[in-house]
């Protein structure tokens, strides 16, 4: 069984993966790794990763530091499961350079519309921590959902009511605690 992922670990991880490759990509963290790195939690379940590009090297490392390191590592990000926000990569807030890997936090709104949308307590938790920390913004979040909202079709396991009452009563929450 792996073990909780740190911050000690992740960045073990980090410059692991460095090694992987010569071609330059982005490595985005999304999740509990971003918390973890920032500092609102301690550890992580898994280390979720999107790449851009795509990195044959970097992708049959992967497998090989899971059992290295003992982490857990997946290729999950917010527009697995929410529409994509425009412009997301530019919102993306860069963590650091390993030899030719590039580290950023995915977008901190798609992170906390994704967290928003799957409704656990502990995603919910992160929200408000985004947001005490000014990561995001109660009127920004609320455009960034309207833009996507009309493209929730191509996700059939999501429920477009639904989850703008879930970003409503969020946002309202948010908005109470500040």
């Amino acid at each position: 069984m792996r073990e909780v992922a740190d911050t000690v670990k992740i960045r073990r991880f980090m410059n692991a993966l460095a090694h992987t490759t010569t071609t330059p990509v982005q490595v985005y963290f999304t999740g509990g790794a971003t918390a973890v790195l920032i500092g609102w939690r301690t550890s992580t379940i898994d280390v979720d990763i999107h790449l851009i590009p795509d990195d044959d090297r970097v992708l049959r490392g992967i497998p090989r530091l899971k059992d290295d390191l003992q982490i857990n590592v997946e290729l999950a990000c917010p527009a697995h499961f929410i529409p994509e926000l425009a412009g997301w990569q530019d919102r993306s807030a860069f963590i650091d350079k390993e030899g030719t890997l590039s580290f950023f936090h995915y977008d901190f709104y798609a992170q906390a519309l994704a967290k928003i949308e799957r409704g656990h307590s502990l995603d919910l938790a992160d929200v408000d921590a985004m947001f005490q920390r000014g990561f995001i913004q109660a009127e920004p979040l609320m455009k960034h959902f309207e833009a996507i909202e009309g493209q929730i079709y191509r996700y059939p396991a999501l429920d477009a009511r639904a989850f703008r009452l879930a970003v409503e009563n969020a946002i309202s929450a948010l908005t109470k605690t500040k």
